[in-house]
């Protein structure tokens, strides 16, 4: 699967995420539903989960948040934390999922909002993040409903069969990645490639979180 940016970025991001929601919180006392939702709506939120370097590496958590407020003025406000809080966790293993899956902040939040994510700090927080991002790739794919395979080939108003004819992958198997019983991810790769070209989309559309 192909990542939001180089995963030599990925730590000062999570770390940059992570600060930014905990400054917002507890130095300017805002509610996290209502900051994120700033941030979601501005360009920050994109360019951060496309990897703008200036972002994710050039710049605090603190001074992120003034980005996205647009009032640098807030900066003295910043008083650094002894322990690292829930909110600090949630920014850092939510830009670890966002980097891993290649989907927007706004992506990711349609289907599982921040308020959730905080709620997920027990048990969570005293396990691998990947235990994390497994749950988050759990919730996410059950609550997107249709597979991207089946998005896809009813944007191109194919049916099954047809699909099958002009790939050469079985309908059976098409059948299977659209139900989720077998895990396109895990497909062959000319397999994939076969669909894609059918659909006249890329390979990476086609996988799943």
């Amino acid at each position: 699967m192909i990542r939001a940016y180089d995963k030599s970025y990925l730590a000062k991001a999570q770390t940059t995420l992570a600060s930014m929601l905990d400054f917002a919180v507890y130095d300017l006392n805002l509610s996290l539903a209502a900051f994120y939702g700033i941030f979601l709506a501005s360009n920050v939120s994109l360019r951060f989960g496309s990897g703008d370097a200036a972002l994710i590496a050039g710049k605090s958590g603190v001074e992120l948040a003034l980005e996205v407020l647009g009032d640098e003025s807030l900066a003295d406000k910043y008083h650094p934390a002894a322990n690292r809080s829930p909110e600090y966790w949630a920014g850092w293993a939510l830009a670890y999922f966002q980097w891993q899956t290649n989907l927007t902040f706004r992506q990711i939040d349609s289907l599982i909002p921040i308020t959730e994510i905080l709620a997920m700090y027990t048990p969570y927080h005293e396990m691998d993040v990947t235990h994390f991002c497994d749950k988050m790739k759990e919730l996410y794919n059950s609550r997107k409903g249709e597979s991207n395979l089946k998005k896809y080939r009813l944007k191109a108003s194919l049916s099954q069969s047809q699909l099958a004819e002009i790939s050469g992958v079985p309908v059976r198997t098409i059948q299977q990645y659209e139900q989720q019983v077998k895990n396109i991810n895990a497909a062959k790769a000319e397999s994939v490639i076969a669909l894609s070209k059918a659909l006249s989309c890329p390979v990476e559309m086609l996988m799943e979180v």
